[in-house]
């Protein structure tokens, strides 16, 4: 696997071909933090393995052992939980946790899974080893959408806001609606890399993807809203890398990823033969495509020439004239993992509940004691002490992208040498931005000497 590495080639193997999926009942159980574990160890070497170009056995794994199938009922079973139990845990008289991390687990063990989704899809074996459960991956990734676009027209992202006030429940169901922003936004990079395989996809669900869902018009109101990016303090913010960063003059021109995800699967899904054959043109699709040509500059077609085919599709699509609904008759397949944990577990969720309140969700010190030795990569970035735990080499090799000044905004290069918790891009930069940071910097480089 490289110099830098997490897993061995043994381990991984392992711990690939003991991926299983749980019931509802068992979220937050021992067998299933393990599991939470494991994909976490998996997650960080397959972003590691592409980072540095090292091949990608994470993906040949989990294509070889037919585990993708079994991620995409884990993302949903968590979906479920989220939706229909966590509320009612949340409303119960008798919870009143000492501890929330290990309700944090279950609300973040979706954003790892639709991670883990997002670096592999890339390939195009993957989607194909999905095999029927391609169908529930799109219904999950317009449920995300839909409700990203929903949100995003009323009042716009959410934001990270401190308060001394809130109780550990209402941070931790803070924490929740912030980490639904960006599942989101990696739901939408995974929805991308099925649309390129859209002239090998089943009639079925090419028909779920521009009949039943509409994603072409979807997609049209991410770009409108653009929930992505957002202008505060007079200065154009974009989210990447995990956080929103300021964009100076000279970058608002460029194309972000997410704005090129939403692009790429445009072109796809209006552009590929098999898709244009199927997708029905009604004069609220025509109304809603013609939006693009508002979007398409020069500054864009310089940065994606290809999308020059779409303007001229949309040219020729202004003067034709808009189809009726099609009303042929289709044998489908549908989606079956959502159905199916509904139907098992249909007025169950406060029963499931009160069973995790009693038996997963109020551990004991020393059950903390033995999760706080093995934290999960998010956790790290709340507690950063206990990346000690890790090797700063994989951390830094796992990050998104490179650090930013703490003062500007800019690439950052330098550490602070005390602290090495803030970069900066400079030593100016580092000494106006000590007013600031001075005081926790002193604080933490005490609390390390005292260890």
């Amino acid at each position: 696997m490289g110099d830098l590495e997490l897993l061995l080639p043994g381990e991984a193997d392992v711990l690939v071909r003991g991926l299983r999926s749980f019931p509802l009942l068992e979220m937050g159980s021992g067998g299933w933090n393990q599991q939470h574990e494991n994909v976490e160890k998996l997650n960080m070497q397959a972003i590691l393995d592409a980072t540095t170009s090292q091949g990608e056995p994470i993906q040949e794994l989990l294509v070889t052992h037919g585990k993708i199938p079994t991620l995409v009922v884990e993302l949903i079973t968590v979906e479920m939980w989220k939706q229909k139990v966590f509320p009612v845990l949340c409303r119960l008289e008798d919870f009143k946790p000492q501890n929330t991390f290990p309700i944090y687990m279950v609300v973040h063990h979706e954003a790892s899974i639709i991670n883990l989704l997002e670096t592999v899809f890339f390939h195009k074996e993957v989607c194909e080893s999905a095999e029927d459960t391609v169908l529930d991956l799109i219904d999950y990734c317009h449920r995300k959408l839909t409700l990203l676009v929903a949100r995003t027209s009323h009042g716009g992202p959410p934001e990270e806001e401190e308060s001394q006030h809130s109780t550990p429940m209402q941070e931790l169901q803070k924490q929740a609606e912030l980490m639904e922003f960006e599942i989101a936004l990696k739901a939408l990079s995974v929805l991308r890399y099925i649309t390129d395989c859209v002239d090998s996809l089943s009639l079925s669900i090419l028909n779920r993807m521009l009949s039943t869902h509409n994603l072409p018009c979807l997609l049209v109101e991410l770009l409108e809203h653009s929930p992505w990016s957002k202008r505060k303090g007079g200065k154009l913010q974009r989210f990447e890398g995990g956080c929103w960063q300021t964009v100076g003059p000279s970058e608002q021109q460029k194309l972000s990823k997410l704005d090129g995800q939403v692009w790429i699967a445009l072109y796809n899904l209006l552009l590929s033969h098999e898709a244009r054959a199927r997708y029905c043109l009604t004069s609220f699709a025509k109304e809603q495509l013609l939006k693009l040509r508002a979007f398409l500059t020069d500054t864009l077609l310089d940065q994606l020439p290809n999308l020059a085919d779409l303007q001229g599709f949309l040219a020729h699509l202004a003067l034709t004239e808009t189809q009726p609904p099609k009303k042929d008759l289709v044998l489908e397949q549908i989606p079956e993992i959502w159905e199916r944990l509904e139907r098992e577990n249909r007025g169950k969720w406060q029963a499931i509940a009160k069973h995790q309140l009693q038996h997963v969700f109020s551990p004991s010190e020393q059950d903390l004691r033995l999760q706080a030795r093995r934290p999960s990569q998010a956790f790290l970035t709340t507690f950063p002490r206990w990346a000690e735990t890790y090797r700063l080499d994989v951390l830094e090799a796992v990050a998104p992208e490179r650090p930013r000044c703490a003062y500007c905004s800019a690439e950052a290069s330098k550490r602070c040498s005390r602290c090495q918790n803030e970069w900066y891009c400079c030593r100016e930069c580092q000494v106006k931005h000590w007013e600031k940071h001075g005081k926790a910097c002193v604080l933490v480089a005490q609390g390390d000497r005292a260890k």
